[in-house]
């Protein structure tokens, strides 16, 4: 939704409900990323006309202090970066799950997935960056294709082959078949549907 028409934004809102399956919303605060994009209201503006299950990607610092509010603005799955949780990541997974949502945690380009193997036994999900957090329209990076396989390479040794692999930033209908063969299962876009000529048309190019 960082890519939506904010001026008309409930009419986004009605194409993501017509054509495709979640609502991915990009939360900023400044710090964590050098940019700052919407909070609870826009959230809370969204959930009231979504009919499609609404996915917040924290890129804040001290995601624990936030969970519990975007739980109760409707989100059916929070996600927060490995890079500004650290070690308290296995505590903040537990705590978004308590709250009856689906917690999934996020890695930059920059950081090795080994990282958060210790973590896949926990989480709902996995958000794999394939560009850099923090602004919208970035240009693909190939290698997140191979960061995506590794990942799913180490959820099937653990025995956790349905765990969703979530992949953001630079996503379209030309690399959607490439990062969903790599074991991807949750594809974000954001210019590659709104700024297109028919964004309706984006989409199922991409579930092509």
């Amino acid at each position: 939704m960082l890519a939506a028409d904010f001026l008309h934004l409930e009419k986004d809102v009605e194409l993501v409900n017509e054509f495709a399956d979640l609502f991915h919303l990009d939360i900023m605060d400044g710090t964590f990323v050098p940019n700052i994009s919407y909070g609870f209201p826009v959230v809370e503006a969204i959930a009231r006309k979504a009919r499609k299950p609404l996915d917040v990607h924290l890129m804040i610092v001290h995601p624990e202090k936030y969970v519990e509010r975007f739980a109760k603005a409707g989100a059916a799955y929070i996600s927060f970066h490995y890079e500004a949780a650290g070690e308290a990541s296995a505590d903040i997974l537990q705590q978004i799950q308590t709250l009856g949502v689906k917690a999934g945690i996020v890695i930059n380009p920059d950081c090795p997935v080994e990282k958060i193997f210790p973590l896949l036994p926990k989480v709902d999900f996995v958000l794999i960056m394939s560009v850099f957090a923090g602004f919208g329209g970035q240009k693909f990076i190939p290698e997140s294709i191979d960061r995506v396989r590794a990942v799913r390479k180490q959820l099937d040794a653990i025995g956790r082959p349905d765990v969703p692999i979530e992949i953001d930033g630079g996503i379209g209908p030309t690399n959607a078949a490439a990062v969903k063969e790599a074991g991807a299962t949750m594809l974000v876009a954001g210019s590659s549907v709104f700024k297109a000529d028919n964004p309706a048309a984006a989409i199922r190019a991409m579930r092509g």
